[in-house]
């Protein structure tokens, strides 16, 4: 057995006073440096020399052991041990062995370089493994990324999980327009404005011709990137977040680009916080130009904003549409603008000002019975599915049905998808039964049609309504008054009106071809409304009549929920407060509540008079602040 090796180290007083300054030696020991390197206790300042060797203990080193220095360690009285760690991606190629040993072989250079300028993870490493480790990437374009996308709408994108399936052109329909966008985004158009306009009505099929273009248009590398509004969903109506999601998107498509946005949102996250105007400056013209400095190109592509009349705020409407003319008429951005809007009037006076008429081409998509081919051909093509998954006979439905509801979609595309989720609904007796209860419907309001767009929707949905078995009537009318003012959570809906899941779930059921509930929990779930015309259709009492959800039902609600506030007050208190039935529009406020670990929200109205004070955060309070002071309702 070879006998195990012991070192002498020797300190001795070197000549130079000034050593520490001067750095280590090039012959100190490599093994000493590790195990110095332990510890930052400076030496005393009289270091005592002795002629004998100073023992040290046995070190137990992995093979190969590593060679001892040529010359003992020289240490002067007032140097001062700091730790170094070394980094293996530092060492010279020279000092590098094919040891597999854990330690690293050690440069003997004398010095060790300030900063790390390796080029990867591990650059150049042999010979060694690594088990049950974790690795994180700290790059700043992850972190400059992923700062972007929290400031983002994902859910906005035209390939999102959360508009799966996305409404879309049935396949031989709305051809002629599809045609003339995806024509005049390859500039193979008589149109050379770089703003395309398409306006219409709810439910004409804007949204699907967009989502079909955007398809047509991404395999081509021709599209830019897609945002699709919803006011109906919190997380795709939020105009602080449209030009970020815009870049966001670019930057997946183009390296360049992203190694820009990245480090600028690393080095000031704070930008995503600014003006739009701001954004857009600093976050796609300035980064445009330095693209186009290097000879990449992002030009050509297409930018497809739907439904921009959902977005949160008509003055930000505005603002987004002057923004993007305003670049497109400076040529500072390459791209084609495709937006689609319904024909309200701040957006109309918007389009058709001085400033942007000039650079936008318009598209009218109109309510029209010259569609009603299609219309059928889509019902034709819907049927034949039904009948394959339940069994029907080739004959069902009859021709007089098919051509029934052909008349009564009167060119409304929204109107005839909801009739068919409505015949599929799998919460029903089945599709027969359905289509019969369809038809009869149509054949009753046939002689109280009026010349009225809305006229046809407004009966479909009174018919959807009035099928909600009458013990679960209030209940639904209830979540859908909290869901058009307090927000469409699941969770917070069922806390206001304290309803369990299985509750909510039953009462949602009758309403699944106007809104979707999914989720298996509270937590979990989510409701999403087809389309923001039902919720338009039940706030206004000259169309839903006896079942709208604001004007006295609104009234009654409000109260109930003041009543439970008030017990809830009180109990915490201890206090007797006022009773918020007897309180009249001339009383003075209540004394504020003083409640530990409160929340304040702004407003809470009792009667008709608006009060400051502080409310429990239990669960009942989630969202009842807004729900009791919405401006749209008092």
């Amino acid at each position: 057995m070879p006998a195990r090796r012991s070192r002498r180290l020797i300190a001795k007083q070197t000549p130079y006073p000034d050593q520490a300054t001067r750095g280590p030696t090039q012959s100190e020991d490599p093994v000493l440096r590790l195990l110095l390197a332990r510890h930052s206790t400076p030496l005393p300042q009289e270091l005592p020399v002795s002629s004998a060797p100073i023992p040290s203990a046995p070190i137990p080193l992995l093979q190969p052991t590593i060679p001892l220095p040529a010359t003992p360690l020289s240490v002067t009285p007032s140097t001062a041990l700091t730790p170094v760690l070394l980094d293996p991606e530092t060492l010279t190629s020279a000092s590098r062995t094919s040891s597999q040993a854990i330690l690293p072989s050690i440069s003997s250079s004398s010095t060790l370089p300030p900063h790390f300028h390796g080029h990867g993870m591990f650059h150049m490493a042999q010979n060694f493994t690594i088990s049950n480790s974790h690795f994180i990437d700290f790059s700043p374009t992850g972190f400059g990324l992923e700062r972007l996308l929290k400031h983002s709408m994902p859910d906005a994108f035209y390939n999102s999980s959360a508009r799966y399936p996305p409404p879309k052109c049935h396949f031989g329909t709305r051809k002629d327009y599809i045609d003339l966008v995806t024509k005049w985004a390859l500039g193979e158009s008589d149109r050379k404005e770089p703003i395309l306009w398409m306006r219409g009505p709810f439910g004409v099929g804007k949204s699907a011709i967009a989502q079909s273009c955007a398809e047509a248009l991404a395999p081509m590398n021709k599209l830019a990137a897609t945002l699709f509004f919803s006011r109906s969903n919190p997380d795709r109506d939020d105009p602080r977040r449209v030009f970020m999601s815009i870049v966001y998107q670019i930057a997946t498509k183009c390296p360049s680009f992203r190694e820009i946005i990245a480090r600028r949102m690393a080095e000031d996250p704070a930008l995503a916080a600014m003006s739009l105007s701001t954004q857009f400056e600093t976050m796609l013209i300035d980064p445009l130009r330095e693209v186009d400095a290097i000879g990449s190109s992002l030009g050509g592509r297409v930018v497809v904003i739907d439904g921009l009349d959902e977005c949160r705020g008509t003055a930000e409407q505005c603002e987004i549409v002057r923004i993007i003319a305003a670049s497109v008429d400076k040529c500072t951005t390459p791209f084609r603008w495709f937006i689609t809007s319904r024909p309200e009037d701040p957006i109309i006076r918007a389009m058709t000002s001085a400033a942007v008429s000039p650079t936008c081409s318009r598209i009218e998509l109109p309510v029209s019975r010259e569609i009603d081919h299609e219309i059928l051909l889509f019902l034709t093509d819907e049927f034949r599915k039904i009948r394959e998954d339940h069994g029907l006979p080739d004959s069902w439905p009859s021709e007089e049905a098919l051509a029934l509801l052909v008349e009564h979609g009167a060119g409304l595309w929204i109107y005839v998808a909801t009739m068919v989720r409505f015949i599929k609904d799998e919460n029903s007796y089945g599709p027969e039964d359905q289509l019969r209860i369809v038809v009869e419907f149509a054949k009753d309001v046939s002689s109280k049609f009026v010349e009225n767009p809305l006229a046809e929707m407004d009966f479909f949905y009174t018919l959807i309504m009035q099928r909600v078995p009458s013990k679960l009537l209030t209940t639904v009318r209830k979540i859908l008054l909290v869901s058009s003012i307090a927000g469409q959570d699941p969770e917070s809906i069922a806390d206001i009106l304290c309803l369990s899941v299985e509750k909510l779930r039953r009462a949602c059921a009758p309403i699944r071809s106007v809104m979707e509930l999914e989720g298996t929990d509270l937590t979990s779930m989510s409701i999403t409304f087809y389309h923001a015309s039902f919720l338009d259709f039940m706030k206004d009492p000259q169309r839903s009549k006896e079942l709208c959800i604001y004007g006295d039902f609104l009234i009654g609600q409000r109260q109930e929920l003041l009543e439970q506030l008030h017990e809830v007050c009180s109990q915490s208190t201890g206090a007797v407060l006022p009773d918020p039935c007897g309180i009249s529009c001339s009383d003075e406020p209540p004394c504020y509540l003083q409640i530990p670990g409160t929340l304040y929200f702004p407003h809470v109205l009792f009667s008709q008079k608006v009060y400051h004070m502080s409310i429990t955060t239990s669960w009942f309070w989630n969202g009842f602040g807004n729900f009791v002071v919405h401006p749209s309702i008092h």
